[in-house]
């Protein structure tokens, strides 16, 4: 195991740390429960389970309390800039059009710098509160499932202006809807202009075909690549989303008169009828009237509704929480609950929660970066409010899954193959050795603040150790017996093969 490897030179002085307050009274099968549930098991949700049990701990997790979409992190943490919305994005938008207009060549060079660091700014405020829900939010599986969710209808933050929208995509596209109707986040996300942009929605016109989004649409977001839809299908998909674009601008295309009733603006989102296709089109054997902006509420249905998509939606859900080969038996129990209930999440995720598969997997599913990262940080700060994410999302752009930075369409794999090369696992054993010395910089205010002084991490308090010790593997134990100080336990702690998993 790598980590034993990097431990064997430590000197025979243990010096795990000591002192913390007393752990809930949870069985190490429920905290294990609690690590899939949530990012990661810390005192107060491990307090929270113990008092309502776990069938009152799941539905309430299933059924958060209603959030503004606005919510700002707990009190203690610093401002962070609101989602962008449409005036945000059209003033940056200005901004490139100035820079692009400059004739002189050193001051056009300086105003695209300041427009792309403008851009970056925002997206990593974006990231920031997306970090700070995951670490401090009460409601652990609609973060999971934000998160999740945002990777299925991927966007990728760096082509044309994107950095200016995956927040608001990620605000009131996709967190809105993580636990409820399907059909409901994929029509938000049909009408979303991060989706459309990058998708290459904008330049599909009746006339002038692009069938790139129509393809995603029912390959990764719906049906799958294995669903049963033809070439013809993708066509006639393409024809319904004509006319679905994006107006950076405050101005109104000129629309025949005919048509202004069917034009649609809602803040950066488009419907342009002069662009879309008004013929009836022929999809998976229902036939779709050509009748506006409406067409895509009926495309919705049918897709959301196909048993296709059930089976490919349950299966990469079984994925994510429960083995990289899930059990046939449980994906097709989901796809029932799925189809049974028109598509709700909550739903589908309390028959996989409930199931005897997912405890049976209990401890066995490699973390991904984004587990890794934010479990490491919630033990080893266990109920702290982390200040200042930019540590975090550093480490996530080492471990190659920056937030909203996959490339390809298809989102980050959700596998261990993907993740425990030799490479990512020494990454992250000096991530650990980070964490765990108090030396990460996640109190600081400001990017010039230094960083508040913060007491080494104890992420061997009893919440975890106790847990854990009788799970450690030889090898761990042996290491974790020979640390030198109480900052080389913790990283032994969080670089052992045993933290890998959840």
């Amino acid at each position: 195991m790598l980590a034993a490897a990097l431990m064997s030179g430590c000197a025979a002085d243990p010096a795990a740390p000591a002192g913390a307050a007393a752990s809930p009274a949870v069985s190490r099968q429920a905290l294990q429960w609690l690590d899939r549930i949530t990012w990661g098991a810390d005192t107060a949700s491990a307090r929270e389970l113990a008092a309502l049990g776990q069938d009152r701990y799941l539905e309430r997790q299933l059924h958060p309390l209603v959030a503004s979409p606005d919510a700002r992190p707990p009190a203690g943490a610093p401002p962070v800039a609101a989602p962008t919305r449409a005036a945000a994005v059209m003033q940056l938008e200005a901004q490139r059009r100035d820079a692009d207009a400059t004739t002189e060549d050193e001051p056009k060079k300086a105003a695209r710098q300041r427009y792309q660091r403008a851009l970056t700014r925002v997206a990593n405020e974006s990231a920031s509160r997306s970090l700070l829900r995951d670490l401090h939010s009460p409601n652990q599986l609609q973060e999971q499932m934000t998160w999740f969710w945002f990777n299925h209808f991927n966007v990728f933050q760096y082509k044309r202006d994107l950095r200016a929208m995956v927040g608001d995509f990620e605000d009131t596209a996709i967190r809105p809807h993580a636990l409820g109707r399907f059909r409901d986040l994929l029509l938000a996300t049909m009408r979303h202009p991060a989706m459309l942009r990058y998708l290459d929605n904008e330049q599909n016109a009746v006339g002038r075909i692009n069938e790139n989004y129509a393809r995603e649409l029912m390959e990764l977001h719906t049906l799958g690549v294995d669903g049963g839809y033809s070439q013809r299908d993708v066509q006639e998909l393409a024809r319904v989303l004509t006319g679905l674009g994006v107006n950076l601008t405050d101005r109104v295309p000129n629309v025949r008169a005919t048509l202004k009733a069917q034009y649609v603006r809602d803040g950066l989102f488009e419907f342009n009828p002069t662009r879309h296709d008004f013929g009836d089109k022929e999809l998976l054997g229902h036939v779709i009237r050509g009748r506006g902006l409406g067409e895509i509420e009926d495309v919705a249905d049918l897709l959301s509704r196909q048993p296709a998509t059930a089976r490919f939606v349950s299966r990469k859900l079984a994925i994510y929480f429960v083995a990289d080969d899930p059990p046939a038996a449980l994906v097709e129990r989901m796809a029932a609950t799925f189809q049974g209930t028109d598509g709700d999440i909550a739903a589908t995720l309390r028959t996989l929660f409930r199931s005897p598969e997912l405890t049976a997997s209990l401890g066995s599913k490699f973390k991904d970066p984004v587990h890794y990262v934010v479990s490491a940080v919630r033990v080893a700060y266990d109920g702290r409010t982390i200040t200042n994410p930019a540590p975090m999302i550093n480490w996530l752009n080492r471990l190659g899954a920056p937030l909203y930075g996959r490339l390809t369409p298809d989102g980050y794999p959700l596998t261990r193959a993907a993740w425990a090369s030799a490479g990512q696992l020494a990454a992250r054993f000096e991530i650990a050795k980070i964490i765990g010395s108090s030396n990460a910089g996640l109190f600081r205010i400001g990017a010039d603040d230094p960083a508040l002084p913060v007491e080494t991490p104890q992420p061997g308090s009893s919440l975890y150790y106790e847990h854990a010790a009788h799970t450690l593997a030889p090898a761990t134990e042996q290491a974790l017996e020979a640390a030198r100080s109480p900052q080389e336990w913790n990283t032994f702690l969080l670089a052992s093969p045993e933290f890998m998993f959840r």
